[in-house]
């Protein structure tokens, strides 16, 4: 997991492999950080997360009911896998990529 430098409000929280209970608290400790940082916009990136538990998907409803948050994409199939099957493909901000149509920011559109 890193924690790239912020970026006009927006903080982006890079995770890669596996995203289970063996790493859910380094995610769990990221976002807390963010939240009481007040950072405007948390973007979890999860492009690089090949496998993701109910620990994963607990974590980030906890993280998006205090803060804004966007997961970035493109997510791989058993992740997206995971977010259709609990419904909370729905719930979520997903983007397509962590790179906004200018370069310089999350986009926001839905994946």
């Amino acid at each position: 997991m890193e924690v790239l430098p912020d970026r006009n409000g927006t903080r982006v929280i890079v995770c890669a492999g596996e995203f289970d209970i063996d790493s859910e608290g380094l995610a769990r400790a990221a976002l807390d950080t963010a939240h009481r940082d007040g950072i405007a916009t948390t973007v979890v990136d999860l492009a690089g997360v090949s496998f993701a538990d109910s620990s994963m998907l607990n974590t980030l409803i906890m993280a998006h009911n205090r803060q804004h948050l966007v997961l970035a994409g493109p997510l791989h199939p058993q992740v997206l896998r995971l977010l259709e099957i609990s419904g909370t493909d729905l719930f979520f901000n997903i983007a397509a990529d962590v790179t906004g149509p200018d370069g310089t920011g999350p986009a926001v559109e839905p994946q």
